[in-house]
């Protein structure tokens, strides 16, 4: 009698301990009856009945995902190896186990073939300078891609872009000449501002003759102040030169009838 009734309760025990399943904070249970989908479980001690109830756990956490290193051709026909890191976690527990079989899996292939597509519409000047921009527009892509399937994609960044060692000097030597080009554009700017105050100088001068004397005298004051002592000064007054200047001035060359000209009329006389 003993034993005709301890097996039956060693049966109903072992059933009770099968069917209590204790389930994390970070998890949900997906259970199904009789295979068709019923509740998703939340945290805490929850019963299964075995056999004509199944579970599946899915994990809530954010998952990190290395996607693996993508050949990549820019829009500028330019070969470029990248990889990314891909940041994403599940919202919708009964949706990431009966919409998809392996969600894990169709999300890390989902996000080497986006990222393939989107950076082959860019030039690698782009994917260098504007990464941000790219790493958003993969995001949204991913994001709106998986949102069937339960999953939200929370971030997306491109960790390595990878260049050809000919590349790399290409783009060294293309810096290098756009710093010489603004360097000669700043030299030629200096030199466009100091003419112009050149001329401001020379036309003031021209009104005040007086000027261009002091200026004069300036001159030979600075030259006087530096230790040549082979140099000696014969200062003149200005309105005696400008006297010399004015009887001795070449005559102009008369106008003498230019060649060319003379032909085309030979050519056009009868």
């Amino acid at each position: 009698m003993t034993i005709a009734l301890l097996v039956p309760l060693a049966i109903i025990v072992g059933f009770l301990f099968l069917s209590i399943k204790i389930v994390p904070e970070y998890e949900r249970l997906v259970v199904f009856f009789l295979g068709r989908f019923q509740i998703v479980k939340q945290p805490g001690l929850r019963i299964v009945v075995p056999g004509i109830q199944q579970m599946v756990r899915v994990d809530m956490r954010v998952i990190t995902m290395d996607v693996p290193s993508q050949d990549v051709i820019s829009r500028d026909n330019v070969t470029v190896r990248v990889n990314a890191v891909l940041y994403f976690r599940v919202v919708d527990p009964e949706r990431s186990i009966i919409q998809v079989e392996d969600y894990y899996a169709a999300t890390g292939q989902l996000a080497q073939t986006t990222l393939r597509s989107v950076l082959g519409q860019h030039e690698l000047d782009e994917m260098l300078s504007e990464r941000e921009k790219l790493n958003a527009d993969i995001q949204t892509i991913l994001d709106e891609q998986t949102d069937a399937w339960g999953i939200k994609v929370t971030n997306v960044e491109i960790k390595h872009v990878d260049l050809d060692e000919s590349m790399i000097r290409a783009i060294a030597r293309q810096a290098e000449a756009e710093r010489e080009r603004r360097a000669k554009v700043i030299h030629a700017e200096g030199e466009f501002q100091a003419s112009k105050r050149l001329l401001a100088a020379a036309a003031v001068i021209s009104k005040n003759p007086q000027a261009l004397q002091l200026r004069y005298l300036q001159t030979m004051a600075d030259m006087s102040s530096r230790n040549n002592s082979s140099t000696v000064f014969f200062p003149l007054p200005f309105d005696l030169l400008k006297a010399f200047s004015d009887k001795f001035q070449p005559p102009e060359p008369p106008d003498f009838p230019d060649p060319e000209l003379e032909d085309e009329d030979e050519d056009l006389t009868p």
